[in-house]
């Protein structure tokens, strides 16, 4: 094993450079930078396999059983990394821009109906693209990109981390109307977060900042939220 993961460190060790130089001169539709790095991203894979055993894979080749189903944005800024180390088969991952249900409705009702995840967790993130949208003048957008930004209520003209909060609760209100008899019998828990990379709410630089608990959003009272009971038996074996 150690040697695994030495040799997937000798590998990312060798790529790394490459990558953050290309992603901080990338520009838009070049197709070279693409195929470059296309190439990273199969070296990147090569590192992962190294660093996992074949049981590993053979776990995950047998099924899901996600403990959270997540929504949130397709913001290229926000990935699973930065709240949780080993999301495979942890989380159900639901990405649109704006992190909404109304857009993305039956992939989150599979995560919760049929995978029994037990936690839904809706992560909004700070210097949104689709709450600035969202809150300015979008008509000359494409349609269908209209069509999704019409589903987000947010006040025109807000702070965008203001903006952000807002269609966090909003998104949690419409989970808790969705899967109210989950949420009655202790069955889900429904989370609202944001994710602060641009500490807007002056918590700390990307910290998730918990904000709605089954529609709570006093501070204080979610800080001494009890823990309820957990069933004796959920069906996943977290690795």
């Amino acid at each position: 094993m150690f040697k695994k993961q030495l040799a997937a460190m000798v590998v990312a060790a060798v790529f790394v450079m490459p990558m953050m130089a290309q992603a901080s001169d990338h520009h838009a539709g070049d197709a070279a930078i693409a195929r470059a790095y296309i190439k990273e991203i199969q070296a990147d894979d090569t590192a992962y396999i190294a660093a996992h055993d074949s049981a590993f894979f053979k776990k995950l080749s047998e099924g899901q059983k996600p403990r959270a189903t997540v929504v949130t944005c397709s913001d290229s800024r926000v990935h699973t990394n930065a709240f949780d180390k080993t999301p495979e088969g942890d989380l159900f991952m639901v990405r649109n821009i704006g992190n909404q249900l109304a857009t993305a409705k039956g992939s989150v009702q599979y995560g919760v109906n049929h995978l029994g995840s037990s936690l839904l967790l809706i992560i909004g993130h700070s210097s949104c693209g689709a709450i600035k949208a969202a809150g300015g003048d979008y008509s000359s957008l494409e349609e269908p990109i209209k069509k999704e930004l019409d589903t987000i209520n947010i006040t025109k003209g807000s702070a965008n981390i203001d903006g952000v909060k807002t269609n966090v609760n909003n998104q949690v209100d419409a989970a808790l109307k969705e899967f109210a008899d989950k949420v009655k019998n202790n069955e889900l828990l429904v989370v609202g977060s944001v994710y602060d990379f641009a500490d807007d709410m002056k918590q700390g630089a990307g910290k998730l900042n918990i904000i709605n608990i089954n529609g709570e959003t006093d501070p204080a009272k979610i800080r001494n939220m009890p823990a309820p009971a957990a069933k004796a038996e959920h069906g996943h074996e977290h690795h």
